[in-house]
């Protein structure tokens, strides 16, 4: 049993033994094992230090040569850039330094004329001053030739002058009211009853329209045409407006020009007569009434010419003077008031003893323009001075067209007559058409604007509408103001009312001193 104890006690010491060393065995194993790992471990981490400290260098030397290459970049850049602007600052220097030079130059030019303005100067001080000792020196002798000192002479100068004029003035004025009074009224009352007596006569007013009478309402149809074509081609041809309405058995022919109206007017008549109305026919017939509307105003204009005892007018104004038959101002026949004005003219040129040719003539051609006025621009007045001018009439002729309606101030006798000759033969009762009640109206309220004013007392619309008379009081209205109070008038006339020609606005201011003898 005993053997059997020890042998059991020594297997557990045996195993308790082999299993030391097999621990020990196993851990020296284990140490080695993990030496070598760890060794392994040193290894590759120095290998990826290594590699890691290659590649950082070359970064690092790559880094370094893009740096230096930045560098040597951005100081060509700086190079360049300072050269351009050293360079432009050289310019820039250059063209200051050139303008100094040129200023230096202009300033040595004025410097130069200054002297020589400095010296002019002086030169004319010195003979200034030298004229003046002169001239006192002939002061201080005319002083004691005539023993008045030079005060003492111009006041006695300006007082025996001033009674010379005073008295010679006195003596004019009296004469002259003097002789007024006994011939102004009775000379002007005989010249112009004369001449409105040899020139009475009433006359037919022509308007814008034209009527053309129908045998029958089935001639409006024929005139239409098919589609319009026949009113289209007389329209066009003569340029004028046909109105067809209700009005039985006749038509109506509108323009403003009345040559045209007048050669619509025959061609229609015509075309009526003949009863052939189509677009050719049309053409011929307007064609035909052109020409004998020519001719029939060449014929009015040398019968007017011959009549009227004138020669050595050009035939052009010849034509145009014929060209007034058809023509109408404020319902009044221009050819028969141009005819009518230059008999007036001459009546009066008679009883003045002025040249009576001349009158008629300036008399017959003072509205020549406005055969022309529906054709160009411009007022009648500027286009018959232009035409004469153009046609080589005379200057007094020319002057009088110009003058007739004030706009030209008159300056020669025949100008003035044709300016009255004008105002009668428009203004006498009958001459144009107008209604009395509209006429009476329209200078009611003409005076009545102009009596609005400020400083106005008193106030007359005169010559048929065609001049007001302002009366102002002297205390309130100065000579200054008058020009402008007239200007206001006139500028109110112009915004405010409607009327035909120009009104001429008369601002009268007149002082008076009444003193009584006791």
């Amino acid at each position: 049993m005993q053997w059997y104890y020890a042998l059991a006690i020594g297997l557990v010491a045996g195993g308790v033994i082999f299993g030391a060393i097999a621990w020990k065995l196993g851990f020296n194993y284990r140490k080695k094992s993990a030496e070598q790992q760890l060794g392994y471990a040193e290894d590759e981490a120095k290998r990826i230090i290594n590699e890691a400290l290659k590649t950082a260098e070359s970064k690092k030397k790559e880094a370094v040569i893009e740096a230096k290459e930045e560098i040597i970049r951005n100081r060509n850049d700086a190079d360049r850039e300072l050269r351009e602007r050293r360079s432009e600052v050289q310019r820039q220097e250059k063209r200051i330094v050139q303008k100094e030079e040129s200023l230096d130059k202009k300033i040595e030019q004025f410097e130069r004329k200054e002297e020589s303005l400095n010296a002019k100067l002086a030169n004319l001080e010195a003979k200034n001053a030298e004229v003046e000792q002169v001239k006192k020196a002939q002061l201080e002798m005319l002083e004691r030739i005539s023993g008045f000192s030079t005060e003492k002479a111009k006041e006695h100068l300006l007082q025996t002058l001033e009674d010379k004029l005073v008295h010679e003035k006195a003596v004019r004025i009296s004469a002259y009211e003097e002789n007024l009074r006994d011939e102004q009224e009775s000379l002007a009352r005989e010249v112009l009853s004369v001449a409105v007596q040899k020139m009475a006569s009433d006359y037919v007013a022509e308007t814008a329209v034209s009527v053309v009478p129908l045998p029958n309402d089935d001639m409006k149809g024929r005139i239409i045409g098919r589609e319009g074509r026949n009113i289209r081609a007389i329209e066009t041809l003569t340029g004028v407006d046909i109105i067809i309405d209700d009005t039985p058995e006749a038509i109506t022919i509108s323009c403003f020009e009345p040559v045209r109206r007048e050669i619509a007017r025959q061609s229609l008549e015509k075309l009526i007569s003949d009863g052939r109305i189509h677009p050719a026919r049309i053409e011929e017939t307007v064609d035909k009434a052109r020409r004998d509307v020519e001719a029939t105003i060449k014929q009015e204009g040398e019968k007017t010419v011959m009549d009227l005892g004138l020669h050595g007018i050009h035939p052009e104004i010849i034509k145009l003077i014929g060209r007034l038959r058809y023509r109408t101002s404020y319902g009044q026949n221009v050819l028969k008031h141009s005819i009518e004005v230059a008999n007036i003219s001459a009546a009066l040129a008679a009883e003045l003893g002025s040249d009576v040719t001349l009158a008629k003539r300036a008399g017959l051609l003072h509205d020549i323009g406005k055969a022309l006025d529906h054709e160009f621009e411009g007022s009648h007045i500027q286009l018959g001075v232009d035409f004469a001018k153009k046609h080589r009439e005379s200057d007094e002729v020319i002057h009088a067209i110009a003058a007739h309606h004030g706009d030209v101030e008159a300056k020669t006798v025949t100008a003035f007559i044709v300016q009255a000759a004008d105002a009668i033969s428009a203004a006498r009762p009958g001459a144009r058409r107008e209604n009395l009640e509209n006429y009476i109206k329209r200078l009611e309220r003409l005076e009545e604007l102009t009596s609005s004013f400020k400083g106005v007392e008193k106030t007359f619309a005169i010559q048929a509408g065609r001049e007001v008379r302002v009366m102002v009081r002297p205390e309130d209205i100065s000579d200054d103001q008058m020009t402008l109070l007239a200007r206001e008038i006139a500028a109110k006339i112009e915004e405010e009312l409607e009327y035909p020609g120009q009104i001429k606005v008369n601002v009268v201011r007149e002082s008076r001193v009444v003193d009584y003898a006791k």
